[in-house]
């Protein structure tokens, strides 16, 4: 199977005189859709098979997209020079009809006065090596086709297959995928496909594991795909079918029962996003390959869907895609609704009104191909071609061999900067886009790699001087030579790393800031910023943010049971400390203003011992959610193998995640609440209110911690663990640097401030 490229007839019917009939023996009528010009391109599609509408308007569309073309081109006057070009395509049912189709193309049916100069071919590559065989050349991307012994007049304008495998197999060897099944179709594309894949495969050390043959005639087929997928221990499949095959086999195969696989598909099926609605979506989240390019064809779109039965009142095949369509009839049915001719096509999902059909650029490329070649022919300077030396042509004396001549040579760009050439075996330049299906509620796919949503294939090794590929254990990796397996590298956050030695330095900076506070609040202690709002509540803060800089260090070492159940509850108990002191300084603040009102004794009710009890009371409920979650699912190392294949993970496994959430969710409880008192409290008239302060760094706690949530769960690794400790330091330094600092820079540098005069003059000047 493959996508558009040209048929140049070469071998046509001469005629003894311009006037003698040419006749076709057999079956005729399989032109479809005609316009006359000076010179006509032939095109063969499938539009039914067995008088069934095929692929519900996939080939009408290639049709369509020949006739927009052709149009455009008889607009651009830069191109021809008034030669108005015509075209005749023609409709195949099946093999057999399609080469009687392609010899009534060649012949005319009644008359050879004005022949086919090209034809624009068929997109399986089976069929078109019989019809290039009989008459000239096809449009499929089988790389057997490149063959010009064979194949002498066929050009291409989608790229072969010899390009897409060997894409594939790089694609393999990029993500060390050296492991994998493959299931094919029993077409020319896949078979010849596969067993070019496999020969390219094994050269790069790539085994595979078993190739199941898919024959959608065969009952049991399904079930045997389903078993062999369960039973195997690759967890690659390259899937490499056409898509009406691809489709049969996800029609039939229950997704829910298929294990998951990482599949790679073939540039036939990959990009179309309708086989999600099969049942296969949650199979195939994840799967990559390789696709024809996507480009933007001005005006094709509308043409496309504006189609009317009125525009061709000739062809029976636009009625009875109209009826299909639609489920509707132009002739009076007792099962279906009359059809007005006047229905919206935007208003269906087809592949006719499929947007994203890449394939149909080949067929515009197609014909804008001979459209420069027959423009090329046409030149003449002084009676000679400019481009062969030869004599004039003119428009009534042009041979298919002349156009293939300058087919070979044809060089120009089109849709936005795309070029077209042919290489010596009628090749055209190899453009691919490379997809990675990623589901959204809107079902979409992304063209951007999501290495996430991509599975490590098992680790296999080839010994030498042997055919067979072996598997290593999981905690081993091959060797560069593929030849033996080798323990994988262990990866953890550690004090010798560059990352560990940045946090570790910050983290004792922390502890040196904090110690240097205490000293100086400790030498300055009667004075009065520093008894204001209750000495004690504020050393032992700076002694819980000492703590809180101290346990970020527990996070740097291996993964053990006890640092592992230390790293969490440590920080979960000093940071509730932190903030249950932050919580007291608050209340403080608040219940001083009520004392000064008149007849207030409520300082009585919130005193020092209340304050001292009510850190412990905090502080206590944190340690039980701790004790809780460390007897009944405790944190524990644990080897991660899945998030890279070559080296393992060690990691602190939650346990209970509830109980991580629990540690996590009452700190911010409790920052919450401390936030909203020091809020009411900001602007109450105290000389030494940190109300103001307070606010300040409990909108840093929050905006930190609430930034670290998505970022946490995103992280792989040890990238987890930095993250931690990042949101550790950040909170820990704005409690630090927001409640002490404006108090240090008063006791070092503004002396006077720290007075008892200094404050009755202040309140004196508030009219206090």
């Amino acid at each position: 199977m493959g996508w558009i490229s040209i048929i140049l007839i070469t071998l046509l019917v001469k005629s003894k005189s311009e006037e003698q009939a040419c006749k076709l023996i057999g079956q005729t009528g399989y032109l479809e859709f005609s316009k006359d010009g000076d010179l006509i391109i032939g095109g063969i599609f499938s539009l039914n098979r067995s008088r069934v509408l095929d692929n519900n308007g996939y080939h009408l569309l290639f049709a369509r997209a020949v006739i927009f073309t052709v149009a455009e081109i008889n607009k651009n006057s830069a191109l021809l020079n008034g030669v108005t070009l015509g075209y005749r395509l023609y409709n195949g049912c099946g093999t057999q009809s399609l080469l009687r189709a392609a010899l009534e193309a060649i012949t005319e049916g009644e008359s050879c006065r004005k022949r086919v100069q090209a034809l624009i071919g068929h997109s399986s590559s089976g069929i078109s090596k019989a019809i290039n065989l009989l008459v000239g050349d096809h449009l499929s991307t089988c790389a057997c086709l490149s063959d010009r012994r064979i194949y002498p007049t066929f050009f291409r304008t989608v790229p072969s297959d010899q390009f897409q495998i060997s894409a594939l197999v790089q694609l393999m060897k990029h993500f060390g995928w050296q492991w994998l099944g493959i299931i094919h179709s029993d077409e020319v594309y896949s078979s010849d496909g596969v067993a070019e894949f496999i020969k390219q495969g094994k050269a790069e050390g790539i085994c595979v594991e078993y190739v199941i043959f898919y024959n959608r005639f065969n009952t049991e087929i399904e079930h045997i795909v389903t078993e062999q997928l369960k039973s195997s221990t690759s967890s690659v499949v390259l899937l490499f079918m056409s898509l009406s095959h691809t489709r049969q086999l996800f029609k039939k195969v229950d997704g829910n029962k298929l294990p998951r696989k990482q599949w790679i598909g073939s540039e036939d099926w990959i990009s179309q996003v309708e086989l999600a609605s099969l049942g296969s979506k949650n199979v195939l989240h994840g799967a990559m390959g390789f696709a024809l390019p996507q480009s933007i064809i001005p005006g094709l779109v509308e043409f496309i869907l504006s189609l009317k039965p009125s525009d061709e009142p000739e062809s029976v095949m636009i009625k009875a895609f109209w009826e299909s369509f639609f489920e509707c009839s132009f002739s009076p049915s007792n099962s279906r609704k009359l059809c007005t001719g006047d229905e919206d096509l935007r208003t269906i999902t087809s592949a006719y009104t499929n947007r994203e059909v890449r394939s149909v650029r080949n067929v515009y490329t197609a014909v804008y191909s001979i459209a420069h070649a027959l423009n090329s022919l046409l030149q003449c300077e002084n009676g000679l071609n400019p481009t062969t030396g030869k004599h004039c042509v003119n428009k009534t004396d042009v041979q298919p061999k002349q156009v293939l001549e300058h087919l070979k040579l044809v060089d120009f760009t089109v849709l936005n900067g795309h070029k077209v050439s042919f290489d010596e075996n009628g090749d055209s330049v190899a453009q691919y886009d490379l997809l990675n299906w990623q589901f959204t509620p809107n079902t979409t796919i992304s063209s951007s790699i999501s290495t996430s949503d991509l599975i490590c294939s098992t680790n296999s090794y080839n010994e030498t001087d042997s055919s067979d590929c072996f598997l290593c254990t999981v905690e081993f990796w091959p060797n560069e030579k593929k030849d033996k397996c080798i323990q994988k590298p262990t990866e953890f956050l550690s004090f010798t790393e560059i990352m560990g030695i940045v946090l570790s330095v910050f983290c004792c900076f922390g502890v040196f800031l904090s110690i240097l506070i205490f000293i100086i609040f400790l030498v300055h202690k009667e004075t009065p910023i520093v008894r204001a709002n209750n000495s004690e509540l504020s050393f032992l803060l700076l002694l819980s943010l000492k703590l809180c800089f101290l346990c970020s260090l527990t996070f740097i070492v291996r993964p053990s049971d006890w640092s592992c159940m230390l790293r969490h509850t440590a920080f979960g108990i000093t940071f509730v400390l932190c903030i249950s002191c932050v919580l007291g300084k608050t209340i403080v603040v608040l219940m001083a203003f009520r004392a000064t009102l008149p007849s207030s004794n409520v300082m009585k009710w919130f005193g020092p011992t209340q304050q001292r009890l009510s850190v412990l009371a905090f502080t206590l409920i944190q340690v039980v959610i701790c004790l809780l979650w460390l007897t009944i699912n405790p944190p524990y190392p644990f080897k991660n193998m899945e998030t890279y294949m070559d080296k393992i993970l060690l990691e602190c496994a939650l346990g209970s995640a509830i109980g991580f959430w629990a540690v996590l969710g009452y700190i911010g409880v409790l920052a919450m609440l401390c936030f909203i008192l020091a809020f009411l409290a900001r602007k109450l008239p105290d000389s030494f209110n940190e109300a103001k302060f307070i606010t300040f760094s409990m909108v840093i706690f929050c905006a930190v911690w609430i930034t670290f949530i998505p970022a946490y769960v995103s992280s792989p690794g040890k990238f987890t663990v930095a993250v931690e400790i990042f949101a550790i330091l950040a909170s820990t330094f704005g409690l630090l640097i927001c409640i002490f600092v404006p108090k240090c820079y008063i006791i070092i540098f503004k002396p006077e401030q720290n007075s008892k005069k200094h404050i009755k003059s202040k309140m004196q000047s508030k009219g206090i």
